[in-house]
């Protein structure tokens, strides 16, 4: 049995739901990346240091290649290179 985030829309592609989950977990997971690298010793507010300025991860690999595919072509992501994206500001 298939849950309703799995099943394919009509069209065949990928359900809006797992779209906004899947990008929902992107944001997650590259708000943690920052501020783990920011926590780091010579990065902050008193160390005077500059921030790492992490802008692309890779993606959480619950979800497949295909839907962070299609949320770069809804122009939601970008390629950053060698299998990382990045929000799109």
């Amino acid at each position: 049995m298939t849950t309703p985030e799995s099943t394919p829309s009509a069209d065949g592609g990928i359900p809006p739901d797992q779209l906004k989950l899947a990008l929902k977990a992107f944001k997650k997971r590259l708000k943690l990346t920052r501020l783990d690298a920011e926590s780091k010793i010579g990065v902050g507010p008193m160390s005077g240091g500059a921030g790492w300025g992490i802008v692309g991860i890779v993606p959480p690999n619950q979800y497949p290649r295909a839907v962070w595919e299609e949320l770069v072509k809804q122009g939601k992501l970008k390629h950053s290179g060698s299998g990382m994206y990045s929000l799109v500001e």
